[in-house]
């Protein structure tokens, strides 16, 4: 009996976990919503919004050469999950005043892997 009811609870935490896990194809999916002004890779500029190179660990309002509205410059946040899932759920409300103009992407799940997509990419464009 002991044996069954732990082989049920390893199942149950396992197959939770592959459940949250990301999925770096579907968040390079996600990405097609960002690449209209955004850019990644060895070869990426700035556009309408600055390239999200390294995005990960970098402060708010920081890319050389990209023109920030001063509510980006000003909120001095650095980039995490965290950070990252707020914003892009309503980048107005995470940083009123920033020039973005999207209206977020509410799925965590979406959420997640889109952060497990932009993660691959270092500072220099290259995946990691």
């Amino acid at each position: 009996m002991r044996l069954l009811i732990s082989a049920s609870l390893l199942a149950a935490v396992l197959g939770a976990g592959a459940a949250s896990a990301q999925d770096i194809a579907a968040g390079e999916r996600s990405w097609n919503k960002c690449r209209a002004c955004h850019q990644l890779g060895e070869t990426a500029k700035n556009g309408v919004g600055p390239q999200l190179n390294g995005l990960f660990g970098r402060v708010s309002g920081t890319v050389e050469g990209y023109s920030y509205s001063t509510a980006n410059k000003n909120a001095a946040i650095t980039w995490d999950d965290a950070v990252f899932a707020e914003y892009i759920k309503d980048p107005k409300a995470k940083i009123p005043g920033t020039k973005m103009v999207f209206a977020g992407i509410k799925n965590d799940k979406e959420i997640g892997d889109l952060t497990a997509y932009l993660k691959q990419f270092g500072k220099d464009g290259k995946k990691q």
